[in-house]
């Protein structure tokens, strides 16, 4: 790893950085659904896909997405036992619960090779439980906070700073399975819950990672359409359309909820 490697971390880790606070502001002003709308698309994943592209190549990037696929089943169980051990517990140990569940299935993901086919069956069985259990914890309101400091930037920007430079350092080292696992550790969503819970309560914050689950079925399509065409159209072309997928499902999400609101106030 020479100099123009680590100039280039730099860069990407800031830029990173900057999308990721940028977006959880907005998350705080913005309500548990439209907030998790926001949280859900690629903010943190997207662009470690794409530096792992320009550093290893569209068939890295192809692999990187499948074991992708059934990382991020394992990133919605997270979201779960986060959201159920909010209702009672503090920050730390909300978070840690579901880390510990996240660790648990990612040991286990790692253990087997995965198909396409056989990584979408377990984001089904994953998405038929956690679907209904979201809806529990969906609805808290965000109440507003003035507890605003410079460390809560710090702290957001320092994450997300973190999870690129160790999915850029350990694609470089390890291969696309640690990469993927690195890329899509729940960054986001634990930033959120740090930062959040402690000013709104467990409960409204739930809410946002509850609404999340809907959402994150947008980013199962844009990982297996990133799976399918890296390698076909190239990286680059394969990542603007994953994108295009994982934004597209989460406009038709809102679309969707205007639609109900406005047909339930007529």
């Amino acid at each position: 790893m020479d100099f123009s490697f680590w100039a280039l971390l730099i860069v990407k880790m800031w830029t990173s950085a900057a999308i990721v606070v940028v977006a959880s502001m907005i998350v705080e002003r913005s309500g548990p659904f439209l907030g998790a709308m926001i949280v859900t698309l690629p903010i943190s994943a997207g662009p470690a896909y794409a530096f792992l592209a320009i550093d290893n190549g569209s068939a890295f990037v192809s692999e990187s997405a499948l074991v992708g696929l059934t990382v991020s089943a394992a990133t919605v169980l997270y979201m779960m036992v986060y959201a159920a051990a909010a209702q009672r517990f503090g920050v730390l140990a909300s978070v840690v619960s579901g880390l510990a569940v996240w660790a648990v299935a990612i040991i286990a993901i790692l253990r087997w090779q995965w198909s396409l086919e056989a990584a979408l069956a377990l984001n089904a069985a994953v998405y038929a439980l956690a679907l209904p259990l979201a809806r529990r914890f969906s609805t808290a309101a965000v109440r507003s906070s003035t507890k605003k400091s410079v460390w809560d930037v710090l702290f957001r920007a320092a994450l997300v700073m973190t999870v690129v430079g160790v999915t850029l350092i350990a694609g470089r080292a390890f291969g696309p399975s640690i990469a993927a696992v690195s890329a899509l550790a729940p960054v986001v969503m634990i930033s959120v819950a740090l930062i959040m819970q402690p000013r709104v309560g467990g409960e409204a914050t739930a809410a946002v990672v509850a609404n999340g689950v809907p959402g994150m079925l947008g980013f199962v399509g844009a990982l297996s359409v990133l799976h399918l065409c890296a390698v076909r159209f190239g990286a680059a072309m394969a990542l603007v359309l994953a994108l295009a997928v994982s934004m597209g499902w989460n406009a038709s999400l809102i679309t969707l909820r205007r639609w109900r609101l406005k047909k339930a106030g007529a």
